[in-house]
This record gives structure tokens, C-alpha cells and sequence, in this order.
């Protein structure tokens, strides 16, 4: 019977994340940057989505491929998240449990590369808390600023959500029509000059508030409001 051969050592590997909020925004700039930093296409990462938190595919894929002794390089720090609560605990786990050093090619006093010694990681540790305490404020700043702009609007009489619809006079009539079942639903749709998917969604909630009166069941609201009935030819 052969032994068992050992199996060779890891080496280290250095590995890019890219992210950015949509599908719609470059992320070109930030490969090219990974590229020149020396990290393989073949190790980079990426994400279109935001980063409110860290579910996200591709940041789960590199994450479970780190190991001990890698390297990651990312182009700045929003890059890994916008909530810097939940970036230093991600940053945490990633350099003390994984023991895998970061790279922040816009900040390098972050940089865990190298020598890291006990006064270098209080550091870090420090400017990412002050980060996340600026970060917080800035969210609390901009929630508040939204409030009172949203009040502001409320007191000039602006009124928010959906414009109100306004239906076809004979909507009615054509209703109690398909409710009694003298016409099918494509043929009143046309009459009211609807399509028969807004005619249907209408036609549901006419019938749920003729069968309970009550007020608190509202017609739907479109965002393509009811064209006037079409001409017969």
C-alpha cells in the first residue's frame, strides 16, 4: 500500500473585491486599479449591489475562499460597505479569525500588510470606529433633513404618493355587466378603453367593495391611468 502523500503547503494569494450599487455604475475603474496592484482576473470579486450589509454574492464567494496568510485588495473602504458598524466586524473576522491582511489602496494607513504590530492595529481599530461614529451621524443628519424637508412639503400642501385616478363614467356600468355575467371582461375593458389587466384589477376591488361596503377598501391605484373609451371603427 502507497503512503499517503503530504500535501503541499498553500501559498498565500492575493484576491480583489470590486463593488458597485447597481447594475448601471462602472465598476471598470476599480479592476483596472486591481489589476495594477498585481491581483490575477482570475481573483477578483465583484458585486453590483449595495452595500447597506453583507449579503452579497460575491462578497460570500471570496469570503469563504480566504485563507490564512492571503492578501485582499480593495480600491477604498465603501468599497466593502457603507454601515462601518458592520465593516469592523466583518474587518475583524477577515484579520483575527482568518488572519488574512487587508489592502485599502486609497487609505494605506489601513493597511494590515507587512509588519502589524499591537500599536498598528490600535490604530486601525480607532480610525474605523471613528468612521462608523462619523457614518452613523451622517445617517441620522440625513433621515432627519428628509423628515423636515417631507413636513416642509406637507405645510405647502404637497401631497405625496400615486396621483388619484380617475375612472370612466361607465365603468360602473360595465362592471355590474360582468358581474352578472353578460359580458366577458376583454369586452368591457374595451368599452372602458382599458387593458384587460387594469380592467381585472379594478374590477376585483369594485366587487370586493360592493360586496363589503366599507370605506377602508379603496379603489387600487394606477400608474397608467384609464385612456378615454375607444372609437369604434
Amino acid at each position: 500500500m502507497k503512503p499517503f502523500a503530504k500535501k503541499s503547503p498553500k501559498h498565500p494569494v492575493t484576491y480583489g473585491y470590486a463593488r458597485v450599487s447597481s447594475a448601471g455604475q462602472n465598476i471598470d475603474r476599480q479592476l483596472d486599479a486591481l489589476r495594477s496592484a498585481g491581483v490575477e482576473d482570475g481573483c477578483i470579486f465583484t458585486d453590483r449591489k449595495s452595500g447597506k450589509d453583507f449579503d452579497r454574492p460575491g462578497w460570500t464567494k471570496l469570503e469563504r475562499r480566504l485563507r490564512k496568510g492571503d492578501t485582499l485588495v480593495i480600491c477604498s473602504l465603501d468599497r466593502l460597505g457603507r454601515d462601518y458598524t458592520q465593516v469592523l466586524e466583518e474587518w475583524r473576522h477577515i484579520t483575527k479569525e482568518k488572519e488574512v491582511s487587508i489592502r485599502i489602496l486609497d487609505m494605506p494607513v489601513l493597511n494590515t500588510c507587512g509588519a502589524y504590530g499591537l500599536v498598528m492595529r490600535f490604530i486601525v481599530e480607532l480610525i474605523l470606529r471613528v468612521l462608523a461614529f462619523v457614518a452613523e451621524c451622517e445617517r441620522k443628519h440625513i433621515r432627519e433633513r428628509q423628515r423636515e424637508g417631507i413636513e416642509a412639503a406637507k405645510r405647502r400642501g404637497v401631497r405625496f404618493g400615486r396621483p388619484s385616478v380617475t375612472l370612466p363614467q361607465q365603468f360602473d356600468e360595465w362592471a355590474e355587466k360582468v358581474a352578472a355575467k353578460k359580458v366577458r371582461q376583454s369586452v368591457a375593458a374595451n368599452e372602458c378603453g382599458m387593458s384587460p389587466t387594469t380592467f381585472r384589477r379594478y374590477y376585483t376591488a369594485w366587487k370586493n367593495r360592493r360586496d363589503t361596503p366599507d370605506d377602508r377598501l379603496p379603489l387600487p391605484v394606477s400608474e397608467n391611468p384609464p385612456q378615454t373609451p375607444r372609437q369604434k371603427v
